[in-house]
């Protein structure tokens, strides 16, 4: 397939995944960056992004063959593969390393957070977008629809291997031998601002909900001494 064929493909596509920039995620990476590796890249919107944005070298890594072809156009360099130990991939080579709503799709998330710590530069950067099963408008379809329907994307998307709340995704991170630098919740939920009764849950049982008006969290990270 060819690359215009791909993109008119994504084009029509209803993958989410894919097609988005990520925007909300710019903000994270540090401006001191100058080489950025995007695991998970699907068609490099969000290198694409920061490629406008600033002086920057940007690498993703994406299996999905067509999807690559289209994202080796807007950045660098893309490698399609899995992100995994056998991966050509300079060591120490990255100021930042980035899991967009990646690492959750990993069976097991422990190996690729260790190769990350490989191909960072010392004092690299981890930054890490993943879903929040706490997420109020996922707890709103568990607790009174009493399902848990997957879906093509999105908190309870098909293809997710592993799920996580808030306090997961750091005691994970930290556990893979990073020291977190900061923890910020985006893409809020509207049911969480607008619904009375979950208006009444925030008030009597703040500590308790906050979390959960996000739909995902982002762990910045560095290397542990």
């Amino acid at each position: 397939m060819s690359v215009a064929s791909e993109i008119e493909r994504l084009a029509n596509d209803t993958d989410k995944y894919h097609t988005k920039e990520r925007r909300e995620l710019l903000r994270f990476v540090p401006v001191t960056c100058r080489t950025l590796l995007d695991v998970g890249c699907a068609s490099a919107q969000f290198g694409a992004l920061l490629k406008q944005e600033r002086d920057i070298e940007v690498w993703g890594v994406e299996v999905d063959p067509g999807v690559a072809s289209v994202a080796s156009t807007k950045i660098d360099r893309v490698i399609n593969a899995y992100f995994s130990s056998d991966i050509e991939l300079p060591d120490s080579y990255f100021d930042a390393i980035t899991f967009n709503d990646c690492l959750e799709h990993f069976p097991d998330p422990f190996p690729p957070l260790a190769l990350a710590k490989r191909k960072l530069k010392p004092g690299g950067t981890l930054i890490c977008s993943l879903p929040n099963v706490r997420y109020a408008d996922n707890l709103r379809h568990l607790i009174l629809e009493m399902d848990w329907k997957y879906e093509e994307w999105g908190v309870r998307d098909k293809t997710h291997l592993r799920f996580f709340t808030r306090k997961s995704m750091i005691r994970t991170i930290e556990e893979a031998g990073y020291s977190i630098i900061s923890v910020d919740g985006i893409n809020a939920s509207d049911y969480y601002l607008t619904d009375f009764t979950m208006q009444v849950l925030r008030v009597l049982f703040r500590k308790w909900t906050e979390d959960m008006r996000y739909q995902q969290f982002v762990i910045v990270a560095g290397q542990a001494a």
